[in-house]
């Protein structure tokens, strides 16, 4: 890819960005676009911004509050409905969205038969794990780290596994100390730009999907002016070419594997949806 300063661009030029995990966090149409085709979810906007998904079998829980602590996503996941959550997952407001949208995908297509594709046997059963999908794409250990840390070949992304006990519902409570973390920026292991989290019980092929997404070597499409100021001295850009003209919301469908086929966002549901329960007061704020 010819390398080209974003700063000589138009800041709305739209460019294809390299690597996708410093291309700032892009447009949220794909997840909405995958939650509002979805069949029997739920979806109530409230406060004028805040959107908040319910699956059909009440299990799932999804929360866009853009003013909350962490912004972005937070997806809640519990056996019970009106139990605690048996996982939460939070991609903050700064995350790429094709990194949550590819989990929500997989999430949203699993959901009917319980993950059972997904699951040893099943047509979609990769037998591959996070490790394994980091590894296969040169990332390597931090030696002698604890936490257990893997850093991308350019040291700009990391994945964390946190050791030792700690007890569920500190973790569900606390984004923060959630076993499993992604990370992104000039120095992600301690000044991260963005960080995903996930809770211990979050299923293994959703975190591999995840971590699939977050190796993609393909660019992803953003205007000039919201790459990351930190990040510009970082990235490979390259202006579109002439007819080559994706927009910034199609190239985030082309990135995940199930909104592609997706063709139009249909229109919300009607006004009447019943709005999702709450599951806890405090934590509309994670």
């Amino acid at each position: 890819m010819t390398t080209t300063n974003p700063h000589s661009l138009a800041p709305d030029t739209d460019v294809l960005v390299t690597p996708g995990y410093l291309a700032g966090p892009g447009p949220d149409d794909a997840l909405f676009n995958t939650l509002d085709s979805a069949p029997g979810w739920t979806k109530v906007v409230v406060f004028g911004t805040d959107t908040y998904y319910t699956s059909p079998c009440q299990r799932v829980r999804i929360a866009h509050a853009m003013e909350s602590h962490y912004g972005g996503w937070t997806i809640a996941y519990a056996e019970d409905p009106l139990g605690v959550p048996d996982w939460i997952t939070t991609f903050d407001r700064d995350t790429p969205r094709e990194i949550a949208a590819a989990f929500t995908d997989t999430l949203v297509a699993g959901l009917p038969n319980n993950f059972a594709d997904y699951l040893s046997g099943g047509t979609h059963h990769t037998a591959q794990t996070p490790s394994s999908v980091l590894s296969g794409n040169q990332w390597e250990a931090v030696r002698s780290s604890r936490p257990f840390r893997m850093v991308s070949p350019d040291g700009h992304a990391a994945y964390r596994i946190r050791g030792g006990w700690l007890h569920e519902y500190d973790e569900l409570l606390a984004p923060q100390k959630s076993t499993w973390r992604m990370s992104a920026g000039p120095d992600p292991l301690t000044a991260p730009s963005w960080q995903a989290y996930f809770s211990r019980g979050t299923p293994e092929h959703l975190l591999t999907t995840a971590a699939t997404a977050l190796t993609d070597p393909r660019p992803v499409v953003r205007a000039a002016f919201l790459i990351p100021d930190r990040h510009r001295s970082l990235v490979e850009t390259q202006p579109l070419r002439a007819g080559q003209t994706p927009s910034r919301i199609a190239a985030a469908l082309a990135r995940s594997s199930r909104t592609s086929a997706v063709h139009h966002i249909q229109p919300p549901l009607a006004a009447s949806a019943p709005v999702p329960p709450v599951i806890a007061g405090s934590r509309r704020q994670r």
